[in-house]
């Protein structure tokens, strides 16, 4: 799980910030800059795709594992590629390759969420969700804030080979990685991996409700962290400097650490009691960003509340990601795992973006409380749907 976590995090930033980074280093305008981070789609569409990685499976390391290595295969030829293009001699074709480097990073994620599923005991998914996060975040920090200093020494080009080069970690995971040891057919036809998924969800009951709770379930945690950055700049006065060494780093490790305690706590809690006490600590974890707000620029208040609300965030999403795998059927689970999460960020997307007229109209303290209560929902719906949460999996 640490391998293809980190195989999952690493090409990210090389279609978004460190590219963003390359180009503005070589002068491309900023329009330019701004219509790149389209090749970024991908992301948000996989689950269009991700039916043929459930039907069809590759004649070598099973129906995971095998399409893990084909995509990463796929990436580490795409990243070497766009370190032989250039963003000042041949734009176009970097567009091609980096548009390439997402895709098929997207349908990496597919996959490596459904041998998540696939091989995980009930048991494991919260330490298993612990140490992918784990390795995603340390990928991060690779291909993006190592990234920028190697560039500044060795240049984009063979920073770029040399993450093309790093991809190699994944395919340890997916070359080694066990067989899970319940195997599920693949489903007989195209049209059934396409609508299978779906008929087998909604015939549970409580299946809306259910989707509803998916959506609720981060979406305080999703509103604060929509403006966080902004607060700690326009809010109570911290530099780029402070905020780039202080809540950067901080906000790293400690949801490392979040997610370690989570998945170790999960052990013992179980899925139900561990998804309501880390929801109940995200929505207070907001609270700490009030506290803030009211003492204005403090070191301390501030790292207090920066840990505090990645720690418990790290927590929550061990127990979230562990539930959107308790929902998949193992036979559709490429499918029914991409649907989910592409439903998991359409709140924050409905809702984030009335976060700055929220702030202008009732300041920023106000605006943390109401942060907190719109995590209340959520928490009620999970009482409500206790029995379908701790119902044995599919």
């Amino acid at each position: 799980m640490s391998l293809v976590g980190f195989s999952a995090g690493l090409p990210l930033a090389l279609t978004a910030s460190t590219l963003q980074a390359w180009m503005t280093a070589v002068g491309v305008d900023l329009r330019t800059i701004g219509i790149f981070s389209l090749v970024g789609l991908p992301y948000t569409l996989k689950f269009l795709w991700s039916p043929l990685m459930d039907r069809f499976v590759p004649p070598f390391f099973g129906r995971r594992r095998g399409w893990m290595l084909c995509t990463q295969l796929v990436l580490i030829l795409a990243i070497g590629l766009m370190a032989g293009s250039s963003p000042k001699t041949s734009l176009a074709l970097l567009a091609i390759f980096a548009f390439i480097v997402a895709f098929a990073s997207a349908s990496q994620d597919i996959v490596i969420d459904a041998y998540r599923t696939d091989v995980l005991e009930q048991v494991e998914r919260g330490a298993g969700a612990a140490v992918y996060v784990a390795g995603y975040r340390i990928a991060m920090l690779v291909s993006g804030g190592l990234a920028f200093i190697l560039s500044d020494r060795i240049g984009f080009r063979d920073t770029y080979l040399l993450m093309a080069a790093t991809m190699t970690v994944g395919v340890i995971g997916s070359v080694f990685g066990p067989e899970p040891r319940r195997k599920a057919a693949p489903p007989r036809s195209l049209k059934e991996a396409i609508s299978g998924p779906l008929s087998d969800f909604f015939a549970r009951k409580g299946a809306l409700s259910i989707l509803l709770l998916i959506i609720l379930y981060k979406l305080g945690d999703a509103y604060a962290g929509s403006l966080t950055t902004a607060f700690l700049m326009r809010g109570v006065g911290f530099s780029l400097t402070e905020i780039g060494t202080v809540y950067k780093m901080l906000t790293i490790v400690s949801t490392i650490i979040g997610a370690a305690l989570g998945g170790s706590l999960m052990v013992r809690l179980g899925l139900y009691r561990s998804l309501m006490v880390f929801g109940i600590l995200q929505a207070v974890s907001n609270l700490s960003f009030m506290v803030l707000a009211w003492a204005g620029k403090s070191y301390p208040i501030m790292i207090g509340a920066v840990g505090f609300e990645n720690l418990s965030g790290g927590m929550g999403t061990a127990a979230f990601v562990s539930l959107l795998m308790h929902l998949c059927n193992q036979r559709y689970s490429a499918t029914q795992f991409a649907l989910l999460s592409s439903l998991a960020v359409l709140g924050r997307v409905c809702v984030t973006p009335t976060s700055g007229f929220l702030v202008d109209w009732l300041g920023w303290a106000s605006f943390f409380f109401i942060t907190t209560l719109s995590a209340i929902p959520g928490l009620f719906l999970l009482g409500y749907l206790r029995k379908e949460v701790e119902k044995p999996e599919v």
